[in-house]
């Protein structure tokens, strides 16, 4: 099978496993699964295929693996479609491959499979508990195929942006899983926070979509084409570098930049549009675990990625770009330290992330934040189903004791799991440390000191120290998650009774550590290696760059500082929270951290409170009530009074007696006066037709003669 067939052919898996699930297998749990988990296993086969052939390519970057059929046909041309395979879609690809089949794989035991259904249990709400021998267990979750259904349709989206060669089927994609993220985060349908979440997921990621879409029509004006391979041509970003717009004083790449890059605040969850990501815990955390770190928000992160050479020949919008990163970066990470839902610190730990990777984008170090892309994808990939066996496990403990007003997710009560839950623990621990740059073991560290090294290198203080501050930070909080979740004694009965979770679940969390230790080694620069092995990472994918990108010179500042957040921050961590039992003890439980910052109730009255004013006041009251309701209302009188005057001056006078009732009388007397003619005899018919004849007869002769 050639290369180009079978990256065709890597979405196509997820995507029949979705229609068969919901067509045929859905009364199945273990065939819909099955399905599912089969679907992940061979688009992940076929990725590692691929991405072992790319390997062996010379200059991948130039002649990559690519195809294109006709689809829509533009007069007297085609605008097409196909598949791409370069470095960059290459090395996405391998950890989209590896995260999303994990978390197919963990999603068995996360719903419980091969456990009875619940006593109580009902569809759109998590699973209760069934009662076996007088004891409670954990129940199968009630609509367990339609999870692995939807699951599907998401890697189906994600694995069509990342091999698609143009920005319209990139785009497809990407709606693809902005309904998924939709329907996902509202899995739980039955609970009104899920719905709410679900419904401002869809609502912001909608925002910056419109924007994008206008970039994407505003490219194609300019370019006529969407092929990477045509956008791309030096002539054609020559083009587009020095044509004026009129707007902002940017060029056409710099308002295209800008416009897509909206797309990617919203999707990828950066201030001011961060405010649905963390709301999107109300889904099941392998939902969470795809939205955070697999595909969802990694998709926006690489769309400004793969547009990256039209975006940087504009500086303005790089410096937007920058910007947003680097305080987005900071200020989530600033909200991460006072929340005690373990889930909620992941998912501000991620916006904060993000930050990073955009910040490194803004200041042109595209190698560093693809770097930190693929590890972050890793343990935060880990974290996540971490997380989500930590509260698997909690939950066993709140169905033992029955006290279900125990919160299993806020680690406050939760404490010395490393006992009851030693792999877990140990893999989130290795997570954990590769999230804080925990030097020269994880990959965290040398992906984050990559984005530290290119901002001080190229001289960008600000977005440096910012980062560093949020590093530290990062480090802080994660410390603070990790001793108050397992470290020390169990604060709650609960925790006392928790367990760990199924191999389906804790198999997943090994390998995927294994990549957040290991990947940082393939992108270790020459001055750790001393040379001895190739920095293949940023050979690989900074030959994507026209100007190839040089490895940066060691230097001992961003090292120092790199040591000294990741180092600093977790002992710093550690010994505030070592003691703390519960959280009136903590002292960053800040009111302004705690909520956010305010923004969500900001938002409320700057837009939603608006919004509901404007339907229910302005619409319905004044335009439709009022205006619309009140012309009908002239209306109706007005055509009554018009209706009668027709019926009693035109209709019954006139129309009825001498086209209606006058017609009938008419014939009525004619048929009256023929009546008596007819006798039935038949010498009076011929008496008659002789008169009629000599009548006729005698008026021919008469004209005719005259």
């Amino acid at each position: 099978m050639t290369t180009e067939l079978l990256i065709w052919l890597i979405p196509l898996p997820p995507a029949l496993a979705f229609f068969l699930i919901v067509l045929f297998t859905n009364r199945s749990k273990m065939l819909s699964h099955t399905l599912g988990v089969g679907a992940a296993f061979l688009s992940w086969l076929g990725g590692m295929v691929i991405f072992a052939r790319a390997l062996g390519v010379e200059h991948l970057a130039e002649h990559p693996f690519e195809s294109a059929v006709n689809w829509l046909a533009t007069g007297d041309s085609y605008l097409k479609i196909g598949v791409l395979l370069d470095p960059l879609s290459a090395t996405t690809l391998f950890f989209v491959a590896w995260t999303i089949f994990m978390i197919f794989l963990y999603s068995v035991g996360y719903h419980n499979f091969g456990q009875p259904e619940g006593d109580h249990d009902h569809a759109g709400l998590p699973p209760h508990g069934a009662t076996v021998h007088g004891h409670t267990v954990p129940s199968v979750e009630p609509m367990y195929s339609r999870f692995f259904a939807f699951l599907a349709l998401f890697a189906f989206g994600m694995y069509v942006l990342v091999v698609s060669d143009n920005v319209l089927t990139m785009f497809v994609g990407w709606e693809i899983m902005g309904l998924c993220s939709y329907l996902l985060i509202g899995f739980w349908y039955g609970k009104e926070s899920a719905r709410n979440a679900a419904i401002k997921a869809f609502m912001t990621t909608r925002v910056g979509d419109v924007f994008m879409l206008l970039g994407i029509a505003f490219l194609y004006s300019v370019t006529g084409s969407l092929s990477f391979k045509d956008i791309f041509r030096e002539e054609v970003l020559h083009a587009l570098a020095s044509v004026p717009t009129g707007i902002l004083g940017l060029s056409a790449a710099g308002l295209i930049g800008l416009l897509l890059f909206i797309g990617t605040i919203g999707k990828s969850a950066q201030f001011p549009l961060h405010v649905w990501l963390p709301d999107a815990m109300e889904g099941p955390t392998p939902v969470s675990a795809m939205i955070h770190a697999a595909t969802m928000v990694s998709a926006g992160v690489y769309a400004v990625i793969r547009m990256f050479p039209i975006i940087s020949l504009d500086e303005k919008t790089m410096t937007f770009v920058a910007f947003i990163g680097a305080f987005t970066a900071l200020f989530a990470a600033t909200i991460a330290v006072a929340q005690n839902d373990i889930k909620r610190v992941l998912a501000y730990s991620t916006i904060s992330q993000l930050g990073f990777m955009i910040a490194a984008l803004g200041i042109h170090a595209y190698v560093a934040a693809t770097f930190h892309l693929v590890t972050h994808a890793f343990f935060k990939a880990l974290l996540f189903l971490g997380s989500g066996s930590v509260i698997h496990g909690m939950e066993h403990g709140v169905l033992h004791t029955g006290n279900h007003k125990v919160d299993p997710q806020d680690m406050f009560n939760m404490g010395g799991l490393r006992k009851k839950m030693p792999i877990t623990f140990w893999t989130f621990l290795v997570g954990g440390f590769a999230l804080s740059g925990f030097p020269v073991l994880t990959a965290g560290f040398w992906s984050k000191d990559e984005i530290l090294a290119d901002a001080w290198a190229h001289g960008h203080t600000i977005v440096f120290f910012t980062l560093a501050f949020a590093a530290f930070l990062t480090a802080f909080y994660t410390m603070r998650q990790i001793t108050l979740t397992f470290l020390g004694e169990a604060r709650t009965e609960e925790a006392k009774h928790a367990q760990e979770t199924p191999w389906t679940m804790t198999t997943p969390l090994v390998v995927l550590s294994v990549f957040a230790v290991g990947y940082g080694w393939v992108g270790m620069p020459h001055w750790a290696t001393g040379g001895l092995v190739p920095n293949w990472f940023h050979e690989f994918v900074g030959s994507m760059l026209h100007e190839h990108a040089e490895e940066l010179a060691f230097n001992i500042v961003p090292l120092a500082t790199s040591l000294f957040v990741a180092l600093g921050g977790l002992t710093l961590g550690y010994f505030a929270y070592r003691n703390v039992r519960s959280s009136a003890e903590d002292r960053l439980q800040i009111s302004v951290l705690k909520n956010k910052w305010y923004f969500d109730e900001l938002y409320n009255f700057l837009f939603i409170k608006p919004a509901i004013w404007f339907s229910e006041v302005f619409v319905s009251k004044w335009m439709d009530q009022g205006v619309i309701d009140g012309i009908l209302h002239l209306f109706g009188p007005a055509t009554g009074g018009v209706g009668g005057a027709i019926r009693n001056y035109i209709d019954l006078p006139v129309i009825n007696r001498f086209f209606g009732d006058g017609s009938a009388e008419v014939t009525w007397w004619f048929g009256k006066n023929l009546r008596p003619i007819q006798t039935g005899r038949i010498q009076q018919y011929l008496l008659l037709t002789l008169i009629v004849i000599f009548v006729i007869s005698g008026l021919l002769y008469f004209l005719l003669m005259a």
